[in-house]
């Protein structure tokens, strides 16, 4: 496997890899990463698709891409999904899955013909006191001390970021600031979570800085994660033969180590130009690596309460999705709390993946991400409005008609006095294909599960559906003697408590997750945002699929490159424009420097006066 960039190797179709026809494949879970492998291994791997089985413990396709109405409780949505005109796997798999609406077109045209059409940009991103615009204005508000520790942070190597939170960068003068409203909201960063994946984020989206104050640099699906990016993947694997089993758990995948040396693959292959050989031969590497001989000898299974084994040989392609965030998720309803239940039990990704762990020191060390649900949960609620009542307050905020089937909020719309660090947004309506026209879906959360709201005095984690309504109403601005009535009956909300669901950002260290394909593994491969794939960052669509393309063209060895991370970070212009956006617009040369460093600068830009970087930089406002 190797990276590619450009569109000689993008439109290319791989010649089909020796043997294929012989192997067969096990994919364990449904979620993006694990049928983009299946995908891939249809489409490139050109593996038949009767040969590929997937397991699935729910009843549906998904993981955490769901969206669904509940007979007897209604419409929910654990989550969202944002998306990047940079995906780059995401964009070159959804090119060749058919629409759902019409299959002439791919997910991709659709995709691209919708956001185009209508471009996202919200009209207010957070309130306060009650529905009042909060007055962001688009500005980040970092003081210069606030702006250093960005760019210090931007610049530590990862190696001292291991096990580090996030306040051991950042003091006041940022968590105060308008950019971590912005960012914690959008991301659900808390201030207790990773340094290091905190870094890896800003620079991987260092192009979208610009776009943060107002979402113009996100686009957005139709429909809801599941109808507008599952449904077509299961429907195009199911025309291709692939079996899904469905209700299906598995407990264990058992491992032979040892019997002497594992495959050497070549860390680079033919087809890239220098800058990406030289690039992927310095990403690190599990520290935990040996060249051991790996391979995945049995798969142990329940379903219908029947255990059976499925023995495995070299020529059968396990993929595993190890963890899972949205693990040990339960719904509430309109009158029933979400439970809160972090116990983690046999059949789920978390216990198979201590079960994997503790064969191998390379397969990784689980316990760091799912330890302390304390410090990874959060909940969400679906609010449907039932009628047209509540509507009016929800367009005095976002300014726009909800009922146009364009963008609504353009994202989420944050409380920045609420208890609960609420955030809600409401995307293009209808969310699901057969939701009645006058009616809107509203995604609500809160990252504060444990602190009283301010309208309800409850923990969040306590609520019901109801609850939670009432406390969206409240920082809406409905008056509080329409409250109850409007939660009641001119809405049905549903409640999803997640304890894992921010299980990624955990501190941790190189190590702690697994390599897409750990060194000497023969014949298996992890998938999802619990494996290790350099440069790109986990919580994203993009994550998941990448790891699922890594992984079939790795073990198949599909002879054509996968697409390499946007390198916006090594773009000297979004490195411009990002420094100047971070500080609202002012130009480095108004930077509170110390003598030195100024009379520094002084020079640097006496010596390049009158010269093309010079150029560069007023056309960026960096001077």
């Amino acid at each position: 496997m190797y990276y590619s960039s450009g569109n000689y190797e993008a439109f290319a179709r791989p010649k089909k890899p020796a043997g294929i026809d012989h192997k067969s494949a096990y994919i364990i879970g449904t979620g993006l990463g694990a049928l983009t492998a299946a995908c891939y291994l249809v489409r490139d791997a050109q593996m038949p698709g009767s040969h590929i089985h997937i397991f699935e413990k729910d009843p549906v396709a998904g993981g955490a891409c769901d969206g669904a109405d509940i007979p007897g409780v209604g419409y929910v949505m654990r989550g969202g999904r944002e998306m990047d005109n940079h995906f780059e796997v995401m964009w070159d798999l959804f090119r060749s899955i058919p629409s759902i609406e019409d299959p002439d077109i791919s997910v991709l045209d659709e995709y691209y013909w919708l956001n185009k059409e209508d471009p996202n940009y919200s009209l207010c991103r957070s309130t306060k006191n009650r529905g009042q615009d909060g007055g962001t204005d688009g500005k980040f508000g970092l003081s210069d001390k606030a702006a250093t520790e960005i760019m210090d942070l931007f610049f530590t190597p990862d190696e001292e970021l291991a096990n580090r939170p996030i306040t051991d960068f950042f003091d006041d003068e940022v968590l105060n600031s308008n950019f971590w409203m912005y960012w914690r909201t959008m991301f659900a960063f808390e201030n207790w979570h990773s340094a290091l994946e905190m870094k890896l984020y800003i620079r991987r989206y260092i192009h979208h800085i610009a776009g943060l104050p107002d979402f113009s640099a996100l686009r957005f699906t139709r429909y809801n994660q599941y109808e507008s990016m599952i449904l077509p993947m299961q429907r195009y694997l199911e025309a291709h033969g692939v079996q899904f089993h469905f209700d299906t758990k598995v407990e264990n995948v058992v491992f032979e180590v040892g019997g002497g040396e594992g495959p050497r693959r070549a860390v680079t292959g033919t087809g890239q130009d220098t800058i990406q050989r030289i690039q992927q031969a310095a990403f690190a590497r599990n520290p935990y690596s040996t060249s051991t001989k790996k391979v995945a000898r049995r798969i142990t299974v329940t379903h219908a309460g029947e255990i059976s084994n499925i023995d495995l040989t070299e020529d059968d392609l396990v993929f595993i999705t190890n963890g899972g965030c949205v693990e040990n998720s339960t719904i509430g309803a309109q009158d029933k709390p979400a439970a809160w239940d972090p116990t983690i039990r046999p059949g789920g990704g978390w216990d198979m993946w201590r079960r994997i762990a503790a064969q191998d020191p390379s397969f990784g060390h689980p316990d760091k991400f799912c330890g302390d649900p304390e410090k990874s949960n959060w909940m969400s609620a679906t609010v449907t409005t039932l009628d047209g009542e509540i509507v009016p307050y929800i367009q005095k905020i976002c300014h726009r008609d909800p009922f146009t089937g364009h963008v609504v909020t353009g994202g989420i719309v944050t409380c920045e006095d609420s208890g609960w660090l609420m955030s809600w947004t409401i995307n293009r309506q209808q969310q699901f294909r057969d939701q009645s026209k006058d009616q809107l879906c509203v995604w609500v959360y809160g990252l504060f599960t444990d602190k009283p709201g301010n309208y309800v005095k409850k923990a969040m984690r306590d609520c019901t559906g109801e609850e939670i309504c009432q406390e969206w109403l409240y920082h809406l601005g409905v008056p509080e003697d329409k409250i109850v009535e409007l939660a009641a009956n001119h809405a049905n909300t549903v409640p999803v408590m997640m304890p894992y669901i921010t299980a990624f950002f955990m501190p941790r260290e190189a190590g702690d997750r697994p390599d897409v394909v750990p060194d000497g593994a023969v014949n298996f491969a992890f998938l999802g945002q619990f494996a290790e794939t350099p440069r790109d960052t986990i919580f994203t669509t993009e994550y998941s699929m990448r790891t699922g393309m890594e992984a079939v063209y790795t073990l198949c060895d599909v002879d054509r490159g996968v697409p390499e991370v946007w390198g916006s970070v090594f773009d000297v212009r979004d490195l411009l424009m990002s420094s100047v956006k971070l500080r609202d617009g002012e130009p480095i040369t108004s930077m509170k420097l110390p003598m030195v460093e100024r009379i520094a600068l002084k020079e640097v830009l006496k010596k390049v006066e009158g010269t093309d970087i010079a150029k560069l930089l007023k056309e960026y406002g960096a001077i």
